[in-house]
């Protein structure tokens, strides 16, 4: 196998969505600037190739999923999965996904005309409901259900939290809608195709983490309530 040092980012970015994130916050040019082997571009950001080597492998691994049993683990323990990993995620992935929405839509709405009309309103409607979203479960509801103390209001609280994770369900298949199922035309480029499949992963991410949240978390705040 070629190591990956004599790969070129570009081919590098297009088989891997983690390595893109690693090359963002690098600033490291996969798309247009990417058609070079990674050691020469390291050595012209004056990075230690071996270094950044390193650090695409362990940012591969930590991309792989981890299994736990939610259904039976402390609710703290529960809740503060949910912040770090889903919050996190959210927090991390949103600014970089409007980045690439705002290259693409610009550079593709003048090369081929119309395309993906629609999305930077639906997105940025989307990015904007789960940041108060997330603000108000980790400063509110999350520290009520982890204190265990039941109140009528957190039965509100989670109605309120259930109804804005179907709107964005919503928006979530009208972006489906509007990419075709994620579809990468054959004259897509590096960013374009980082875009997609960081849409297709947030859709993958959102759907556990609402999931955790509406049958897991909630009904187990709501039994404590109910007892």
């Amino acid at each position: 196998m070629q190591p990956i040092e004599n790969i070129t980012v570009a081919e590098i970015a297009a088989k891997s969505l983690a390595a893109v994130r690693v090359f963002e916050r690098l600033g490291i040019d996969y798309c247009c600037g990417g058609k070079r082997p990674l050691t020469d571009i390291c050595r012209q950001k004056g990075y230690d190739a071996a270094a950044v080597r390193n650090e695409l492998e362990e940012a591969e691994k930590a991309a792989r999923d981890t299994t736990r049993d939610w259904n039976t683990a402390p609710l703290r323990e529960l809740i503060d999965h949910i912040v770090n990993t889903h919050h996190g995620y959210l927090n991390r992935e949103f600014p970089a996904l409007s980045a690439r929405l705002e290259k693409v839509y610009r550079v593709y709405n003048q090369r081929h005309g119309e395309t993906l009309l629609g999305l930077p309103q639906v997105f940025a409607s989307l990015r904007s409901e789960l940041e108060m979203h997330m603000r108000k479960e980790e400063i509110v509801l999350f520290p009520a259900i982890g204190a265990h103390k039941p109140s009528a209001a957190i039965e509100n609280a989670i109605d309120a939290m259930e109804a804005e994770h179907e709107a964005a369900g919503e928006a979530l298949a009208k972006i489906r809608e509007i990419t075709q199922d994620f579809h990468i035309p054959e004259y897509a480029c590096v960013t374009y195709r980082a875009l997609m499949s960081g849409l297709q992963e947030l859709e993958q991410d959102l759907h556990m983490h609402i999931h955790l949240e509406n049958n897991v978390l909630f009904p187990r705040a709501m039994q404590l309530e109910a007892a």
